[in-house]
């Protein structure tokens, strides 16, 4: 192969190589642009429907009228609530486990168990 052929192909080769890596470029930035603007889109979605501040009661009572509506349209049970269910950063936290080394996780004290 004569060397200005070769002169050509490596040529061609880092021009193919630098084309491909501008083009990952443009779709990777055109990707994170699109991403930061979804994700802007949902934070004022959240704002503006009140979800994310915390609150005493889960359900909005217009929810909730709206559920027994539907409920009593189809002929189905509308539960009554007496009062509020805690929200999952209302619930009370769980005591703290004990240390691993209290716990017996031998074989024979699993199969005995399961029995």
């Amino acid at each position: 192969m004569p060397s200005g052929e070769f002169e050509g192909a490596a040529a061609s080769f880092r021009r193919i190589g630098q084309d491909a890596v501008t083009h990952a470029r443009r779709v990777a930035g055109n990707a994170k642009a699109r991403n930061q603007r979804h994700h802007s889109e949902n934070a004022d979605l959240l704002k503006r429907s009140g979800r994310g501040a915390k609150s005493g009661d889960p359900t909005p009572g217009t929810l909730r009228a709206a559920a027994e509506r539907f409920r009593r349209a189809r002929g189905l049970a509308v539960p009554v609530v007496h009062e509020p269910v805690p929200s999952r950063s209302q619930s009370p936290a769980r005591p703290p486990r004990s240390g691993d080394e209290d716990e017996d996780f031998s074989q024979m004290r699993i199969m005995q168990r399961d029995q």
